[in-house]
């Protein structure tokens, strides 16, 4: 095709630069530009060229390509090198064929393939875990293998993290923000514990296969490392995966990289470990151009998710062949569940892993592929139903720490707009294709229905993506089944919907992120920070990060710049403890600008000793359990959606209905403290407490008397037990041993029975009347604060939010120090 022929001319202009990037969007025929080029550099160069794919399966597609449709005598080498035929093994030592094999074959401890010469990259925005995974010690949580070092690494860092977080590293949580929740130890802690970390993992690393081969490398470069936890496991690597120190990579002559979107940003050379990758993009006219045509569909957008999941059924029974990808094996679980219980043969990746045939074949199939959003095709009448269930927005805890924690949504915006694009178009793999998009999960319905995050995307895709909306929005289950009866005919009607999309892609534009331009500034600064942190060259890093700091100046990068200001102290701190003490002055300053530069940062809120400060300043506590509280509440309400108000707006509804009821108004307690933003739960637990509110180190508990009158006369015992909730928290949820309780009484009453004063000196009285009207008022600040989100999180967001809460008193502080003691509030007789 023309612009194949293009692309090209313009890599022979760059063929001798030892870093090159092609940017090949989804169906222009990447794989043939790729091969074609690895043939050619074969022949006329004399090399031996390593084509990488992500996948074995994507290895035996990408060798019938270049057999069968090419004419390439290309050789596809995976699994363990030992079963390597002698001939194949001659391909590649001589240089007679091309050889196809996974990133993990190049990156790994000791691979065949030594001495490449030209590597090509395929998919190259999906290599960050397949390159990094080399330098990336994962533990996972609750597989029994990675067990005994779990519990010994858990156990070395109990007592520098709180006791919330030891209890969500160690498996207790229960709620959606235990689930999702990330962090990072403090470098300086990490530092400390150093020669204990290594004993326990020298112990364990023999016993568990995941650190087998990873530790060696990471062992005596921990300065250079960052010590990640979360609900789903430990993870241990550098920040920037070292590429320069694994030879078979960093000697090749020639790297080329081939992705959809090559970004402006930087993330190709970050994601790589390459300083400085020359950029070859499409032709113009191709990048304005989408490729076949989709038909999103939102079921979220109009029905509950038990809804969405009964449609999707019916839906795959009527396609005939489906596909469904997940960003987790969690997520695929569930739609397995689902997809046996219609009775339709299903597929997973390793029945398709060397051919997709018996799938194509079948008249009814449904193939559940989890984390699987590149490269798998399925073009033509293969399938014309692909089923997205998630947003693959984090996919390791570095990524989590750095969008949820940080605030770094910009640094990962190429990397997760290019998943999610590459999902959607695993089935319409050229002009002529078409397919129908059917988005679930929360995230996912944010990222793409959500219009204000749209001008990332080209003028065609905006279109379909406003044109699936508008179908989506006040519709129920029968209506999606006829519009996907009409595409499946690919009648009139259909024709019709086509023209529509297509005229009015000229009202869209696509517009440049500008925090771009500083991303691609910082970059080079920023793996010059790794090579020196690397080799233990603290002051040189010192160096590297100020000028990366420097280059992040632009407003939505303010939590990466703080990253990097932390960074900088951190290295300034290394050079301290040596014995330069003037640098321990730039440490504590770059620990200062950390927290000025992102203020409702959660993470930079710690108390400053714990981040290596030595000045007196401290951060207030209040401050510290807000942007808690914020960061929770954007969690919260993102996943309650925010291109469509439908499921905040019944959540707020079935919180009012149920505070009004005495029965249910515990519970409308509990999920108006979630919806607040903080750790909210109950007990039914003999002697136990009414709901309780959390957020960092302070809480709410409550006493409800919801179901008296405002004659009743409050009881003595009711006092008594009021009086002991903290106590009661304390002896039986260890996670909140830590938590400064303030109690606080919710009753009509207004006179207690006397003797119960001295127990309620320490407790607050909130009328219930007032608590309701309250709790009206709580659920519009919300409502406003919820109008002003985008899909992402975002620090801007975080900063009105906080501002709101407080001015509002809605944070625990302000919540407690607005109510009157309940002995003074109360008569007693």
């Amino acid at each position: 095709m023309s612009h194949q022929k293009e692309i090209l001319a313009d890599y022979v202009s760059v063929a001798d630069r030892p870093d090159v990037a092609l940017q090949l969007p989804t169906g222009s025929g990447k794989t043939l530009v790729g091969l074609f080029i690895a043939e050619w550099r074969r022949r006329k160069f004399s090399e031996r060229v390593v084509y990488l794919c992500p996948t074995k399966q994507l290895v035996h597609q990408t060798v019938q390509q270049a057999k069968e449709q090419y004419g390439i005598d290309a050789v596809g080498l995976t699994g363990p090198k030992s079963e390597f035929s002698p001939s194949d093994r001659a391909s590649y030592r001589t240089g007679a064929k091309v050889v196809i094999t996974t990133y993990s074959a190049l990156f790994n401890v000791n691979p065949f393939f030594d001495d490449p010469d030209t590597v090509i990259l395929d998919d190259a925005h999906a290599a960050e875990n397949y390159v990094a995974k080399m330098w990336s010690l994962e533990i996972p949580a609750g597989e029994a293998d990675a067990q005994p070092l779990h519990q010994g690494v858990s156990g070395l860092l109990k007592p520098r993290i709180s006791a919330t977080a030891y209890s969500r590293l160690t498996g207790d949580w229960v709620n959606a923000a235990d689930a999702s929740w990330a962090d990072k130890l403090p470098t300086e802690d990490l530092i400390e514990v150093a020669d204990q970390l290594i004993a326990v993992l020298d112990a364990h690393a023999d016993g568990y296969r995941g650190a087998k081969y990873v530790w060696p490398l990471l062992r005596d470069h921990l300065q250079a490392c960052h010590l990640y936890m979360s609900s789903r496991g430990i993870l241990i690597r550098p920040l920037i995966p070292p590429t320069w120190s694994h030879a078979p990579f960093q000697n090749a002559k020639h790297r080329l990289y081939m992705s959809a979107t090559l970004g402006s940003g930087g993330d190709l050379e970050r994601l790589t470990g390459r300083s400085r990758i020359d950029r070859v993009k499409a032709p113009p006219e191709f990048r304005k151009a989408g490729v076949g045509r989709r038909f999103f569909m939102f079921p979220g957008l109009s029905l509950t998710e038990d809804e969405c999941r009964l449609l999707r059924a019916d839906m795959i029974k009527r396609a005939g062949r489906a596909v469904v990808l997940t960003p987790s094996g969690r997520q695929a679980e569930r739609v397995k569940e689902d997809v046996k219980a219609i009775g339709v043969p299903l597929f997973e990746a390793t029945d398709i892993e060397a051919s997709k045939t018996a799938f194509v074949e079948a008249n009814q199939a449904v193939a559940v592929l989890a984390g699987r959003f590149d490269g798998i095709d399925f073009p033509n009448d293969e399938c014309r139903l692909l089923c997205l269930d998630g947003l693959p927005a984090a996919a390791n805890a570095q990524e989590q720490f750095l969008v949820a924690g940080m605030g770094a949504t910009a640094l990962l915006r190429d990397r997760m707009q290019t998943r999610v694009l590459q999902a959607a178009g695993r089935c319409t793999r050229s002009l002529q294709d078409r397919s129908v998009v059917f988005v679930m999960g929360g995230d996912l319905e944010n990222y793409l229905a959500d219009d204000r995050l749209w001008d990332r995307f080209h003028p065609e895709l905006q279109s379909e993506l406003a044109f699936g909306v508008e179908q989506s929005v006040d519709q129920n289950a029968a209506s999606f089944l006829e519009n996907l009866d009409a595409f499946l005919k690919n009648d009139a009607a259909w024709e019709e919907a086509n023209e529509v999309i297509v005229t009015n892609s000229a009202d869209f534009e696509e517009n440049d992120e500008p925090a771009m331009n500083d991303l691609s500034a910082s970059v080079a600064h920023e793996i010059a920070y790794m090579k020196a942190i690397w080799s233990g060259d603290a002051e040189r890093a010192y160096e590297a990060s100020r000028q990366a700091v420097a280059s992040l100046g632009y407003s939505t990068l303010q939590g990466y710049r703080a990253l990097w200001h932390y960074l900088s102290g951190s290295a300034a701190n290394m050079v301290a403890r040596v014995g330069k003490a003037d640098f321990a002055a730039l440490a504590v300053s770059q620990f200062d600008m950390a927290r000025q530069s992102a203020p409702n940062v959660r993470w930079l809120a710690k108390p400053r000793a714990q981040i290596g400060s030595t000045s007196e300043e401290s951060v207030d506590a209040r401050d510290s359990n807000l942007s808690v509280q914020v960061e929770q509440m954007e969690a919260t309400l993102l996943a309650l959606g925010t291109a469509s108000d439908r499921k905040f707006e019944k959540r707020a509804a079935d919180i009012l209905n149920k505070l009004g009821d005495g029965k249910t108004f515990e519970e409308g307690q509990r999920l108006l403290g979630e919806l607040l933003g903080f750790t909210a739960d109950n007990t039914e637990e003999a002697g136990g407490p009414d709901p309780w509110w959390v957020a960092g180190t302070s809480g709410i508990v409550f006493e409800d008397h919801a179901n008296a009158q405002s004659t009743t006369v409050f009881p003595i015992e009711k006092a008594r037990q009021a009086a002991g909730h903290p106590k009661w928290l304390t002896a039986n949820r260890p996670n909140l041993a830590e938590v400064n309780f303030q109690v606080i009484l919710v009753t009509p009453c207004t006179i207690a029975a006397e003797g119960g004063q001295a127990h309620l000196v320490d407790v607050r009285l909130f009328g219930l009347n007032a608590f309701r009207v309250w709790a009206s008022d709580a659920i519009a600040t919300v409502r406003t604060l919820k109008v002003m989100m985008k899909g992402e999180p975002d620090l801007a967001w975080r900063a009105e939010a906080a501002s709101a809460l407080r001015s509002n008193n809605l944070d625990i502080g302000g919540i407690s120090g607005s109510l009157t003691a309940a002995f003074v509030a109360f008569s007693f007789k």
